[in-house]
């Protein structure tokens, strides 16, 4: 939520901001509403002043035994009581018109992103890693799997629909073995690990930023009103909804996995090829609660904890500075990660590393105090994919192929994986 007050000091810039990120807000609307609202809260408390002087001056002649003067004021009283009421009414209204359109305003593009107007326009900064090559064609994820027999997306669009994947065997392994990489690897770099719910409520993901503008993505459970999670963010960043830090122990470092479930509404001609576009998939997420000077320094390091484990599993990346348009709606800043797929010939996000400054904070009310008796102010919120599982399983798939068809299993995982060096067809 951005801080209404900013908003009216300079509304030329704010609505420049919103157009960058390609959305649209009355600005005007809103600014107006807000004006009246105003305008009303002076006017109810000039009357308000009235009824407490007229209230007085009727005690006065109720003690004077003067009750015929003090009854025709009172007469006035109810005039002036039903003004009042009716004005409460008219801010009530006003106010609840304010608040539908904030709710719709993006989070402000800190200064240093880069401009744009599509996912065209993002800027490369950095890069690590040679890309594999072969001695002969590679494969894709997907023939390698199903020739392994360690996925299988027909069967689980039996069971469930396109977009849900079934691991198998060594598949099945090896996606568990990522996962407790991950975790194994960022409790140890002082994250504390979180096992969240996979079910949130509409609180919830309004507080991040989801709702309302990502309604048509989420999977939702009418009877209980119940959202499922499209990423441990949402439930992990809410822990701490309605309270207040103390300014010493921040940091605060969250890890956590969390399968996610995405409708991908809107997807009709993106490639979903196997893994590339899924319904649900598992990550691990970063998380963390930082004082506003300190977040962007704190943004590089949850950068650098992600980055740490492309590169412990041996893959080719490169990470892109997010332009404007392309930012999510509740973010002011963006890195994307992405490892090389020699199979499918480009790169693929395998991770988001966010800062949304005090945007979230301000939705879910979540402040520190910084020193004993000051104001307290609203954290600065970040958070990370550390990682995404679905694309690293491609990337590693693709990367780690041989000749004859088998996976070679990265040296960091296989203590994960009972020793296993390569992953060949199951007898």
């Amino acid at each position: 939520m951005i801080d209404l007050q900013r908003i009216r000091e300079n509304p030329d810039a704010m609505k420049k901001a919103i157009g960058n990120k390609k959305c649209q807000v009355d600005i005007d609307a809103l600014l107006s509403l807000d004006e009246m609202r105003r305008r009303i809260i002076g006017d109810v408390e000039g009357l308000k002043s009235v009824r407490n002087a007229r209230s007085q001056e009727i005690a006065g002649l109720k003690k004077a035994k003067k009750d015929a003067e003090a009854a025709a004021i009172m007469t006035e009283m109810k005039d002036l009581s039903e003004k009042i009421k009716d004005l409460d009414v008219k801010q009530a209204t006003a106010e609840e018109q304010i608040q539908t359109i904030m709710q719709w305003i993006p989070n402000v593009a800190h200064e240093s992103v880069p401009h744009g107007d599509s996912a065209a326009d993002n800027v490369e900064i950095a890069s690590w890693g040679t890309r594999p090559e072969f001695d002969f064609e590679p494969k894709d994820h997907l023939q390698l799997g199903t020739a392994l027999d360690i996925i299988d997306f027909p069967r689980g669009a039996k069971v469930a629909g396109a977009g849900f994947p079934v691991y198998k065997g060594a598949g099945a392994l090896l996606e568990r073995a990522l996962l407790n990489f991950m975790l194994d690897t960022h409790s140890q770099n002082g994250y504390c690990e979180i096992f969240p719910p996979f079910l949130v409520n509409k609180e919830s993901l309004f507080g991040t930023g989801q709702l309302p503008k990502s309604q048509d993505q989420m999977y939702h459970i009418d009877e209980d009103q119940l959202y499922c999670v499209p990423t441990a963010e949402v439930p992990v960043t809410n822990l701490h909804r309605d309270e207040m830090f103390d300014a010493e122990k921040l940091p605060v470092k969250y890890c956590a996995y969390s399968a996610c479930f995405r409708r991908e509404a809107g997807s009709y001609g993106k490639d979903t090829k196997g893994f590339l576009r899924v319904h649900e998939f598992n990550k691990v997420e970063l998380v963390k609660f930082a004082q506003p000077e300190n977040s962007y320094a704190e943004l590089e390091l949850l950068r650098a904890d992600a980055e740490g484990i492309i590169r412990a599993l041996g893959l080719s990346y490169r990470v892109l500075a997010l332009c404007d348009a392309d930012m999510s709606f509740a973010a002011a800043k963006c890195y994307d990660l992405e490892t090389w797929a020699p199979g499918e010939k480009k790169y693929l996000e395998v991770s988001s590393c966010s800062n949304f400054e005090d945007f979230q904070a301000r939705r879910m009310n979540i402040r520190y105090r910084p020193k004993q008796g000051e104001k307290p102010r609203f954290v600065h919120t970040l958070n990370g994919s550390g990682l995404a599982t679905a694309r690293i399983l491609v990337t590693i798939l693709e990367t780690y192929q041989t000749k004859s068809g088998t996976i070679r299993v990265p040296d960091v995982l296989q203590p994960y994986m009972r020793g296993m060096k390569e992953i060949g067809r199951r007898n």
